[in-house]
C-alpha cells in the first residue's frame, strides 16, 4: 500500500525518466521550427561541419604512415604539414598543445634529423592526449544532440509526400517524428532500451541516434532479424541518411568479401545479427591478414527486436567451420595416426612398469620412491587401471599425495618438470589439456622435433625487424611469408 502511494505521488522510475527528457524534446522542437526556413544545402553543411569536427579524433596518418628511418625530406615535410593541420583542429580541446606543431612551415631551415625529431614529439603528444578522446567525443555528442535530432526531424518533414522506391516497390514517405519518438531516440543514444508497440514507428526512431553517432565517422551498425528487413530499412531510411550526406550499406547473405568490406566502410551498415556475428568470427578466426578482414571496428549499434536477438536467438551459438588448409595434399591425419597409436601404447607400457616398480618400492617400505612413481603415472595416464587399484590401498594413496605435495613445494618445480620429461606426454585433468614431452616429440618427428612446438611469432618478427640489411617492404614480405608458412603447417 505504501509503495502504491509513493508511486502515485512521485511516479514510477520510467515516468520520472520520461519527465526528465521533456525539456530536451522541447528544445528539439524549437530548433526544428527554426530549421524549416533553411535550404536543403544548409542542412547538409551542418552535417558536414559536424563530421569534420569528429574527424580530428580519428587516428592520424603520421602515427604509422611514415617510416622515419627511410623517409625522404619531402615525405617528412608532408608529414609535418599534416601534423600542423591535425593538431590545429585539436587546439580548441587541448589548449596546452605545443604551438610548434601548429605553425605551418615553421620547420623550414631545420635539419632532416630535427624534423624527424619533431614528428616523434608529435607522436608522443598524440599518445598523451588520445586516452581523453572518448570522453570528449561523448560530451560533444550530448551537446549537439538537440540540434542533430532537429535536423533529422526536419529532413523527415522535407521528405513528406515524396514517392520512394523501396525493395522494388513504390512507397510514399509520410512520417515526421512525434515527441514520443524523440524520447525513444534520446533513450537509445543513452544506452537504454526503448520499448514501443507495433505501429509506433520504431524504424523512424532509430534514425535519430543512428544519424547522431554516424557523424563520428566510426561506423554504426543497425541490427535486424532478417535479410529482408535489413534491405528494406537500408533503402527506406537510407533516403533520409543520404539526404544529409551520410553513406549507407547493407550486409546480405552470400555477398563476396570485397563487397562486404565496402558496406562496412559506410557511415551506416544494416544487417542481421548472424551476418555481423559470422563476419566477426571470420575476421578473428580465419583471416590471416588485415586485408582479408571485412569489418573495421565496433563503435555503436542499434538492435531491432532486442529481446528476440539477444535472448531467443542468442541461445543458438554461431559456429563457423571450414576445410583445414593443406589437409588434402599432405594427408597429415593418415601420416600421424599410426604414430600416435604407437605413442599411446608406449606410454601405457611405461606407466604399467612404473606401477609395478611402485608396488615393489612399497613392499620395501620405500614409500617416498613409490609415491613419486605413482604421481608420475597420474601425470601420464590418470585412468590407468593399476593406478586405480593402488588408490584402494590407504598407504599407497597417502604416498602418492605426499609425493604430489613435495613436487609443488619447490617454487621452481624443477623435479616436476624432470618427472614430466620422463614420459612421452603428460595430461592436466583439471584444464583438460595434454602436452608432448621432449621424448614424445622425438618419437613422433625424430627429424624435426620442433614441428610440434608453437613458434614465438613476436621473437621471429623482432628478428626480422632487427635485420638492417632489408628494406621495410622486404620485412613486410618476410612476415607475410612466415605467417603463410605457419598457417599451412
Amino acid at each position: 500500500m505504501f509503495e502504491w502511494i509513493i508511486r502515485k505521488i512521485i511516479g514510477t522510475k520510467n515516468q520520472r525518466t520520461v519527465k526528465r527528457l521533456q525539456p530536451v524534446v522541447a528544445e528539439i522542437n524549437s530548433l526544428e521550427a527554426q530549421l524549416q526556413n533553411e535550404s536543403d544545402d544548409a542542412l547538409r553543411e551542418r552535417c558536414a561541419k559536424w563530421k569534420e569536427q569528429f574527424r580530428a579524433f580519428h587516428t592520424p596518418e603520421f602515427l604509422g604512415g611514415v617510416s622515419l628511418r627511410i623517409a625522404t625530406e619531402e615525405q617528412v615535410d608532408s608529414c609535418l604539414t599534416s601534423i600542423a593541420g591535425y593538431f590545429g583542429a585539436l587546439k580548441a580541446h587541448f589548449p596546452a598543445l605545443d604551438d610548434a606543431y601548429l605553425a605551418n612551415n615553421a620547420w623550414n631551415g631545420k635539419s632532416l634529423n630535427d624534423k624527424k625529431a619533431l614528428i616523434d614529439q608529435a607522436r608522443d603528444a598524440w599518445n598523451a592526449i588520445q586516452p581523453k578522446f572518448a570522453a570528449i567525443e561523448s560530451k560533444m555528442l550530448n551537446d549537439i544532440l538537440p540540434e542533430v535530432y532537429a535536423v533529422v526531424k526536419n529532413t523527415a518533414r522535407r521528405l513528406c509526400g515524396q514517392e520512394l522506391n523501396v525493395c522494388d516497390m513504390p512507397l510514399k514517405w509520410n512520417m515526421v517524428h512525434f515527441d514520443v519518438q524523440l524520447i525513444g531516440g534520446i533513450a537509445l543514444h543513452r544506452g537504454m532500451i526503448a520499448e514501443m508497440a507495433t505501429g509506433e514507428g520504431k524504424t523512424l526512431v532509430g534514425t535519430l541516434p543512428v544519424t547522431l553517432n554516424a557523424l563520428t565517422g566510426r561506423g554504426v551498425h543497425v541490427i535486424t532479424v532478417n535479410d529482408y528487413l535489413a534491405r528494406r530499412d537500408s533503402e527506406w531510411m537510407g533516403y533520409l541518411y543520404k539526404f544529409l550526406g551520410l553513406t549507407v550499406g547493407c550486409i546480405q547473405n552470400d555477398q563476396p568479401s570485397h563487397y562486404r568490406r565496402e558496406q562496412y566502410q559506410c557511415d551506416i551498415t544494416f544487417g542481421t545479427n548472424s551476418e555481423f556475428g559470422f563476419d566477426y568470427l571470420r575476421d578473428n578466426g580465419m583471416a590471416s591478414s588485415r586485408e582479408q578482414q571485412v569489418q573495421r571496428g565496433h563503435y555503436f549499434a542499434i538492435v531491432d527486436e532486442v529481446d528476440s536477438v539477444l535472448i531467443d536467438e542468442a541461445r543458438t551459438p554461431l559456429i563457423i567451420s571450414g576445410p583445414v588448409a593443406g589437409a588434402d595434399s599432405t594427408h597429415q591425419y593418415e601420416r600421424y595416426k599410426p604414430l600416435v597409436e604407437q605413442l599411446v601404447r608406449r606410454q601405457n607400457t611405461l606407466c604399467n612398469s612404473l606401477v609395478t616398480q611402485a608396488k615393489e618400492d612399497a613392499s620395501k617400505s620405500d614409500f617416498e620412491a613409490a609415491g613419486r612413481k605413482l604421481y608420475q603415472v597420474k601425470l601420464g595416464q590418470p585412468k590407468n587401471r593399476g593406478l586405480m587399484r593402488c588408490m584402494e590401498d590407504p598407504d599407497l594413496r597417502r604416498a602418492l599425495e605426499k609425493g604430489e605435495l613435495k613436487m609443488y613445494e619447490d617454487t621452481q618445480k624443477k623435479d616436476l618438470f624432470a618427472l614430466k620429461e620422463e614420459l612421452y606426454y603428460f595430461i592436466e585433468e583439471r584444464s583438460h589439456d595434454a602436452d608432448l614431452s621432449e621424448m614424445g616429440r622425438n618419437f613422433l618427428s625424430p627429424d624435426e622435433p620442433d614441428a610440434f612446438v608453437l613458434p614465438d611469432l613476436a621473437s621471429l618478427f623482432s628478428d626480422i625487424d632487427g635485420d638492417s640489411s632489408t628494406t621495410e617492404a622486404q620485412k613486410i614480405a618476410k612476415k607475410n611469408e612466415l605467417q603463410d608458412h605457419l598457417s599451412h603447417q
